[in-house]
């Protein structure tokens, strides 16, 4: 039985290599047209465009255009994206670049022939994304509002999406906020509350593969960037002496601080690259979970011309651990939003040393 079985798997693999080698005989023009981008697939996904792409029926693609708002040298000009479309990739003296310095994004020419990039504040995919998710929570937030308004807490618990915002509000507060800040934490609990729950409702929509869903809002540098200056606002901004007199003039040997402030400046060097390890974490957490679950699944496509065999094997693979990376950036959405929480909750309380030494002699 176990020769057969080898006989078997032999004869397996042989039929598989000659229907890759009969692939491979395919003229050069009919292989480049059955390969699969999986860069374009991938960052064309992770990034930014002007029109939001659905689907394609066919060799039709079926996408929603959205405004384009530019001021180039001749002025403003305002229209949909599909107007390049009909203009065969140009409109108005405008067009979008495919490679060099400015692939992706609308450009124009100068009077020497060059492409340059005028003032462009248009609303993209992902503008239009942060529209859509920031609508959402607005809901939610508005509705748990409202059935506390109908309902006394004293004679109803809630229940539902009501009932499990609640959970998520009191861990965060609690557990977090409170935890990290001290009793000054009723100052910063509406600012961290809303990025906890912002975080967490665009790392999820991020992942629903149709629309609204599927714009990679936190794996965008960009917004992450802005979510980080906030903290920093909010950390320096509102830090009190002690949190500065540590910086300047930290507790450690004089000849640390002085005649070359090494110390000092080590400490001021800090306050830059806490927001900016706020930034990349979020920014390349979300980015590296879109670009590993697309990549998977591009295994079914580039795979499609190797035979059943190879195909259905590599197939069955893909989907298994396309499934897989799924369930763990639904895990993944709630981790990175809570640790930007925590972490932003943990450099406000280090600005707020004094008021936490008094609390701890208190108990």
């Amino acid at each position: 039985m176990r020769s057969l079985r080898y006989i078997g798997t032999v004869l397996m693999l042989l039929i598989a290599f000659l229907q890759g080698a009969n692939a491979r005989e395919e003229s050069d023009t009919d292989y480049k047209e059955q390969q699969v981008d999986v860069n374009e697939i991938v960052f064309g996904h992770i990034g930014d465009s002007y029109e939001w792409h659905i689907t394609d029926i066919g060799d039709t693609p079926i996408a929603i255009p959205l405004p384009v708002i530019v001021k180039s040298s001749t002025g403003w000009h305002v229209f949909l994206s599909s107007r390049f479309e009909e203009g065969n990739g140009e409109y108005e003296g405008l067009y979008i670049a495919k490679d060099g310095e400015y692939k992706g994004k609308i450009v124009e020419k100068d009077a020497s022939g060059n492409e340059v990039k005028p003032l462009d504040i248009s609303i993209t995919k992902n503008v239009t994304g942060l529209f859509v998710n920031s609508a959402i929570l607005v809901i939610l937030v508005l509705s748990c509002a409202r059935w506390y308004k109908k309902h006394p807490v004293e004679k109803e618990a809630p229940k539902g999406m009501v009932g499990m915002m609640e959970a998520c509000i009191l861990a965060i507060n609690d557990d977090v906020i409170k935890g990290c800040i001290g009793k000054d934490y009723k100052r910063y609990a509406p600012y961290l509350l809303t990025a906890f729950f912002f975080i967490l409702i665009n790392n999820l929509m991020g992942l629903i593969p149709f629309f609204p869903g599927g714009a990679n809002i936190t794996g965008n540098i960009a917004v992450t960037f802005v979510l980080a200056i906030c903290t920093f606002l909010a950390v320096n901004l509102w830090g009190n002496k002690e949190y500065w007199k540590e910086i300047l003039w930290p507790d450690v040997p004089w000849w640390l601080k002085a005649p070359f402030p090494m110390m000092p400046i080590i400490e001021i060097f800090g306050i830059f690259t806490k927001p900016f390890a706020l930034m990349i974490r979020l920014f390349a957490n979300m980015m590296a979970g879109h670009a590993a679950i697309l990549s998977l699944i591009s295994i079914i496509f580039i795979t499609a011309n190797m035979g059943p065999l190879i195909n259905g094997s590599m197939g069955f693979v893909a989907v298994a651990f396309g499934i897989f990376m799924t369930a763990l950036e639904l895990l993944v959405a709630f981790i990175q939003a809570y640790v930007f929480t925590m972490l932003s909750a943990v450099f406000i309380g280090l600005s707020r040393t004094e008021e936490m030494r008094e609390e701890k002699e208190m108990k």
